[in-house]
């Protein structure tokens, strides 16, 4: 009996040894295929978050005795201008901020060392140097092409978009038929989508009025101080405002060096930075939970181990992606049961949430 039972154990491990290893198999291909296929997977990405933004928005439409087909067809409509209005903002800013560049270089190899004066000699020969070793003619091309991919992508994802929406009738059947015609679990199933879709709907909506108020502020200041690029500035701060703890203070940073580039004035770039950094300030840490609340319910360190692991794979997009896809990872771990433990550590208080307990309780909560 002894025996028996330590060869069962013996199995047992081996067996956990097994899965293991090919868990670890399964997640290196997962990973070469995130990497191989980003700009793919972060327009589809994109477009799943747009689709839930107007399914929402098409269901309002549709209860005023809109007909839905013409409802879909005016967000599609609306979605086609918005992309090609944000490719086209992009690209006349990419080309504002490369012109302003070249017409200043000489001005930034001066202002910056001198910026640095205090640190000594050596760190403005360092300082120097590197300025010097820029390579603008290549940073231009690098630049211009990724203007013509921002114009792709926007393409690429209004077409998922597009077939998403003429597939969103099927999508309740295609779940069912996946449960093996279990109702009772594909309406579960369901409403985990659907608290996904709401939590997330919720988080960029307000992110977006926040940053877009965060934005007109520091236009505001840059275009009082006189300064040029103040819509650049602007759109930059917009979008890094998106990222997570961090995404302020490098907009902050990027503000406060453009501002002393532009003028060579130190009373000027004080005047700016402490600006910008009250604007931050009082919006990220007054305005934003405010209106946020306890939405997410995330793990601080969770969302910076996400920002860290989707910055390597897909770059600067899986930065601003990746709280939607932490908010969809923890709900659906909390419903498997040996993935709870990710839950557990993603979650702010150790008490995932599994997206069925939304509704009014969630809402009143929030």
């Amino acid at each position: 009996m002894t025996g028996k039972r330590v060869d069962r154990q013996n199995q047992i491990l081996r067996d956990r040894l097994q899965t293991g290893f090919l868990g670890i198999i399964a997640f290196a291909i997962l990973l070469f295929l995130l990497v191989q296929a980003r700009f793919m997977l972060i327009c589809l990405a994109i477009a799943i978050i747009i689709f839930s933004l107007t399914s929402d928005a098409i269901s309002a439409i549709a209860r005023q005795r809109v007909p839905n087909w013409l409802a879909t067809a005016l967000a599609l409509l609306l979605i086609g201008v918005g992309l090609l209005w944000a490719s086209a903002t992009v690209v006349s800013q990419v080309n504002e901020v490369v012109t302003t560049a070249i017409s200043y270089a000489e001005q930034m190899q001066a202002a910056l060392p001198a910026l640095l004066e205090w640190l000594g000699p050596e760190a403005q020969r360092t300082v120097d140097t590197a300025i010097r070793n820029i390579n603008v003619t290549g940073w231009m091309q690098t630049a211009a092409g990724g203007a013509s991919d921002v114009i792709a992508a926007a393409v690429l994802i209004f077409l998922f978009v597009g077939f998403m929406f003429a597939e969103k009738v099927w999508f309740p059947l295609k779940i069912e038929s996946l449960l093996s015609n279990d109702a009772e679990a594909a309406a579960r199933v369901s409403k985990i989508i659907t608290s996904i879709m709401r939590r997330v709907n919720r988080y960029l909506v307000v992110k977006t009025l926040v940053s877009a108020a965060t934005a007109g502020c520091v236009w505001l200041i840059f275009t009082t101080a006189g300064l040029p690029l103040a819509g650049a500035i602007a759109l930059l701060t917009f979008a890094l405002n998106f990222i997570p703890s961090v995404g302020s203070v490098i907009a902050t940073i990027i503000a406060v060096v453009l501002a002393y580039v532009l003028t060579a004035d130190l009373t000027t770039t004080l005047a700016v930075g402490a600006g910008c950094t009250a604007v931050q300030f009082v919006i990220g840490n007054v305005l934003d939970p405010m209106l946020l609340g306890q939405t997410l319910r995330l793990s601080s360190f969770g969302i910076i181990l996400s920002l860290a692991f989707w910055a390597a794979v897909w770059g600067v997009p899986g930065m601003f992606l990746a709280v939607p896809i932490m908010v969809a990872v923890m709900i659906v771990c909390a419903h498997i049961p040996w993935l709870r433990p990710v839950a557990v550590l993603l979650s702010r208080e150790g008490h995932p949430d599994d997206g069925l307990t939304d509704g009014e309780e969630t809402e009143s909560r929030v």
